[in-house]
């Protein structure tokens, strides 16, 4: 019997056509739907309408602000992400499972709990609020504590990609980088960087993702000052209280937007892995040159050929 028979599903067609039903009606009900009601709402009084609730002076602001939110905090969450996990996956040290459980954190912890936090640390009658207001800094109800509960929310998503992937790649191929005379800089850049670069893209796309749309930690530290402190989840609120609903929705579209490019940008990522992975599999072994190389960067990357074709 050939393999193709043995793992074949034992159910009739009708409950695979039932079961196939079930999965799409789900997903039309509570993904669909709603995403195609936002943008009938949006442009239900016409394209004018809908460029001039775009056009509005707030909007622009939360515009702003939240594309520098997230100009900020996915490249910080960026250089943590590498290194934690960099220093979880391959180094062992007292205190590593307590670290991955701080990584975790903000999963396990409301946002809106995440902002408290942050009120009690900065805000007036918080630890640091007298010293702050003596020194004129002002980080509660303004951009600085829309930027800081940001990163604390979409923190864990980059370096969670990649902890896992480093530790089942190992660290054989780094140690032989060392080996053949490259300095941490070099072993990074030439070996570790191109082996992790799917998994990295992967969760920069994921934080952006859920720094331009969060809402809960933001909410509690922005004040809600119209045309500073609300980024575009905010403004949408206002609006939807406020009774502007055609409004709201506009700019509700406009998140659903970067939802959806978000969505197919992960797509081509993962397309471009699999293929780059088929390519890789398809290419006949490289002979390995027994010359020794002239430079430490030369040296790494024969290093990483070497790994990859043995």
């Amino acid at each position: 019997m050939s393999i193709a028979k043995r793992v074949r599903t034992t159910e009739t067609p009708a409950v695979r056509w039932l079961l196939t039903a079930l999965a799409l009606g789900f997903m039309a009900l509570f993904l669909v739907l709603p995403l195609v009601t936002v943008f009938i709402e949006a442009l239900g009084k016409g394209w004018d309408a809908y460029g001039a609730a775009l056009m509005e002076p707030d909007a622009w602001a939360a515009m702003r602000l939240t594309l520098l939110t997230a100009a900020i905090a996915v490249p910080v969450n960026l250089v943590f992400g590498v290194a934690a996990a960099w220093c979880i996956a391959k180094f062992e040290f007292r205190g590593k499972s307590f670290l991955t459980t701080l990584i975790d954190l903000p999963f396990s912890v409301s946002p809106v709990v995440a902002g408290l936090i942050y009120v009690l640390v900065f805000g007036a009658q918080g630890w640091f609020g007298p010293w702050l207001a003596e020194h004129n800094i002002k980080i509660m109800f303004a951009v600085p504590g829309i930027i800081l509960a940001t990163i604390f929310v979409t923190f864990p998503f980059i370096a969670r990609e990649l902890i896992p992937l480093m530790q089942a790649q190992g660290s054989d191929e780094e140690q032989a980088a060392q080996v053949l005379g490259a300095n941490g800089w070099q072993t990074f850049w030439y070996v570790t960087l191109p082996n992790i670069k799917w998994g990295l893209i992967y969760g920069v796309i994921l934080c952006n993702a859920r720094a331009m749309g969060e809402f809960g930690a933001v909410s509690v530290v922005s004040g809600h000052i119209r045309g500073q402190t609300n980024t575009m989840p905010l403004h949408v609120e206002i609006l939807y209280n406020e009774y502007q609903g055609q409004a709201a929705f506009a700019v509700a579209s406009l998140l659903a937007l970067l939802a959806i490019v978000t969505l197919a940008v992960k797509s081509l990522v993962e397309w471009q892995h699999a293929r780059s992975l088929r390519a890789t599999t398809d290419l006949p072994p490289e002979p390995i040159s027994i010359h020794q190389p002239s430079s430490p960067d030369s040296q790494v990357r024969t290093a990483s050929v070497a790994k990859a074709t043995s």
